[in-house]
Formats: structure tokens, sequence, C-alpha cells
């Protein structure tokens, strides 16, 4: 496998603190913010990520694939995420320490809950408004290949870190209180842009 190669392109409004893991051939889109203790790495193919998306301490963004990895805008990826999705579109929650497989691709407006992994063995596809949750409590809640891309209620067996059958299901958000949602997103977003760089040094790339 050749050398990777690292190519940071930022945007001039992101806020990009210095003190974040970066490998490969990177977009960072405008208004977006990555915290510190944060890693994106391109190994395979670029990743290019849209506007105003949020990326908090510890999350793991990888694209293990030739294919560009390209991520919406406006999506929350959560402290200790680890996300090698190809494909994810805008407004999606990825929770604290949720693991999503590089089978699955996201739609819009899905949340995937704290904790959940989403590795199926085969490509998959979360239709828009999907949320999934488990029972457990606890990190380490499996969706077993048979409920990603189910309808509401879907429910099943998976299993815990520590070997337990824990329940987990699959339902359908209604979208109400979506445009609540992005207010607050936003607002977010803007106090991160404000606060981030008065304590923190900001790393530039190339420019866009």
């Amino acid at each position: 496998m050749p050398p990777i190669r690292d190519k940071f392109t930022i945007h001039s409004k992101a806020v990009v603190c210095q003190d974040v893991e970066l490998k490969g051939d990177i977009t960072i889109g405008s208004g977006s913010i990555v915290h510190p203790k944060a890693t994106i790495f391109a190994i395979a193919g670029p990743i290019v990520i849209g506007s105003n998306n949020i990326i908090e301490e510890s999350a793991i963004i990888v694209n293990r694939r030739k294919e560009v990895m390209r991520i919406g805008d406006d999506n929350l990826f959560e402290i200790g995420c680890r996300i090698e999705s190809p494909s994810i579109g805008s407004f999606n929650t990825l929770s604290t320490r949720c693991r999503v497989h590089h089978t699955v691709r996201l739609s819009s407006f899905c949340i995937i809950g704290a904790g959940v992994l989403l590795v199926p063995s085969t490509d998959q596809t979360l239709d828009e408004y999907t949320v999934v949750y488990g029972h457990s409590g606890g990190v380490g809640t499996h969706l077993a290949d048979s409920l990603v891309g189910e309808g509401a209620g879907a429910g099943g067996a998976g299993q815990g870190q520590g070997g337990a059958a824990v329940a987990i299901e699959t339902r359908t958000w209604s979208g109400r209180g979506k445009i609540q949602e992005a207010d607050l997103r936003r607002k977010h977003a803007e106090y991160l842009r404000e606060m981030l760089p008065k304590f923190n040094r900001l790393r530039r790339g190339d420019g866009m």
C-alpha cells in the first residue's frame, strides 16, 4: 500500500483545533467545528465534510474505502463515536460512543443512540428519520443485520461487551420538532465558533 499523502483543505470559516489528528486527503467545509482530540483519517479514499458539522472530543472518522467519503451538513458527532460510513447525509446525530461500520450508509435526520454498534456484514442504508437505540443502558449494544433499514418497532437481540443479550430497536421519527432542533444545533455551533478559538490554537489547511 502506497504511503498516505496528507492534503488538508480547511475552509476559512471552519474551526479546527490544532490538537486534532488528521491524515490523508481531507476537506472541511464552512462553519464546521472539530474539537481537540478528534481524529479524521482518510486511509484509502478522501473525506469531504460539508458545512456546520460538529465533531466533538475523541470522535473518530475513518474512510477505509477508495471511494470519497461524503458527509453532508449540520451533523453532530458526539464524544467518542467511531464512524466509518462512506456516505452521511445531513442533520444526523451520532451519539456518544456509538460505532457505525463502513457497510452502513446514513440518509438524513437519523439518530444513532449512545453505545449502539452498527456492524452489518453486507451494505445497508438507513432511511431518513431512522432512530436506532438499545435498552441495555450501557455501551456495546449490537444491531443485527436483519434490523438495519427495517421500520418502526423492529426489535431483536444482540451482544453487549460482556456477552449478555441485549434488546435493540429501530423506529421512525415523525420529524416533529426538527426545525427547533436545527435552530438549537446552529446556536450550539455559533457558540462553539465563538468560544473555541479563545482557548485553543486553530489549524489551517490549504484554504478554500
